[in-house]
């Protein structure tokens, strides 16, 4: 019986002291994190040495803070998630040193994801009833969807996890070791995923999966949201003009557009949740998807909004996940694969297909849907890789 890590994330309700140590630790995180960014910038220029996490907090424990005393208020925060914030600062540098990514920007307030990491220390730590959770130097916090968790009760493990703040709700992730004894029976045939921007996701089984972003219910969540940034722009017009009174109104309605685009995104990764759990539950011994270039389809400034709204890299995340979760192959085909131009008749590769062509017709009398011909292509592909 082997041993998985699974991440869990549910909504909790903290007290309001605790809501206050949650936004302090995330400030202090933020703050290093910006720190330590700007030290070893500051250090690049002066032709010194990188320094490395270890050093840094080294660095600021027993030389920095004793000679600035009005940043004692550092030491007040969770040691482990202000660890956790030096950690991931080197992890950016290092992914800019490897042309991985551009150089690390700055986390500004308000704006960018910061999370209060905390890790299990000791058997006290990282507790989790039915309805409550117990996290280091919070205590314990109520969960607002019971029984989701896995209950320590049960014998479950709680390695490590973070706390976040998305739209004035408060959320929780844990990483639990649970025990993998399911035995799946797969059938023999696989299937092939083809992505697209008119449907979501064509399978060579014959299902298609709509575009979530064409429904009206998003439709109408998004003009309402154009509504809700026209207003804040209009707020932050007017402080510009010199009118101090728009300032508390300008943070009340940041938090509508934020809670507007929080039930979209939800939306969007619900739809993507259910459409993966659907392909999974058929069992098959391998789904085949090919190797997008979304970086290359988002320069497009008329289908960038659309390929942005599908969310392209995290269905294929989720999907990686869950293939390894239930024992399936996942295939990747390269991006340069002819699947919407290959005949999957003949084989013959139609050179003049165009974007607007969406019959595949091939000079062997074989007439299909453009999407459901690359599924089946990518299903029977013989080239490709394992994910």
């Amino acid at each position: 019986m082997r041993k998985l890590l699974k991440s869990f994330k549910t909504e909790i309700n903290p007290t309001e002291e605790q809501k206050t140590k949650i936004r302090k630790t995330i400030g202090t995180c933020r703050f290093i994190y910006n720190f330590y960014l700007a030290h070893n910038k500051k250090l690049h220029e002066d032709g010194k040495k990188f320094m490395s996490s270890n050093k840094f907090r080294i660095w600021l424990n027993n030389e920095y803070l004793p000679q600035h005393p009005e940043y004692s208020w550092i030491k007040e925060a969770y040691s482990k998630a202000v660890t956790q914030s030096v950690n991931n600062g080197q992890t950016a540098f290092t992914r800019f040193f490897n042309h991985e990514s551009a150089f690390p920007n700055f986390k500004k307030k308000g704006e960018s994801d910061v999370k209060m990491y905390f890790v299990k220390n000791n058997p006290k730590d990282c507790h989790c009833e039915r309805h409550r959770i117990k996290i280091p130097s919070l205590g314990w916090v109520r969960i607002k969807e019971k029984g989701y968790i896995p209950t320590t009760k049960d014998g479950y493990v709680i390695k490590s996890g973070s706390v976040s703040i998305k739209a004035d709700r408060y959320y929780v992730s844990v990483l639990v070791e649970v025990s993998d004894n399911k035995t799946i029976n797969h059938f023999d045939e696989g299937i092939g995923i083809d992505l697209g921007l008119k449907d979501f996701a064509i399978v060579s089984n014959g299902r298609t999966y709509q575009n979530i972003n064409k429904s009206a219910k998003l439709k109408k969540l998004e003009r309402q949201l154009i509504r809700e940034q026209r207003c804040l722009s209009r707020k932050y017009e007017n402080l510009k003009k010199g009118d101090a009174t728009q300032r508390a109104n300008i943070q009340k309605q940041k938090l509508k557009v934020q809670k507007l685009h929080h039930r979209i995104d939800n939306i969007r990764t619900d739809y993507i949740n259910k459409t993966i759990a659907e392909m999974v539950k058929i069992k098959p011994s391998y789904i085949t998807i090919e190797d997008l270039n979304v970086k290359g389809m988002m320069k497009n400034r008329h289908l960038s909004k659309a390929v942005a709204s599908q969310k392209f890299y995290e269905f294929r995340a989720k999907l990686l996940a869950k293939c390894n979760e239930s024992g399936i192959e996942l295939r990747v085909v390269d991006r340069w694969y002819p699947s919407s131009k290959t005949c999957h008749c003949c084989g013959s590769i139609k050179k003049d297909l165009k974007l607007s062509d969406r019959i595949f017709k091939c000079r062997c009398g074989y007439i299909e849907d453009r999407d459901f011909n690359a599924a089946l292509n990518l299903r029977d592909a013989e080239t490709y890789s394992i994910a």
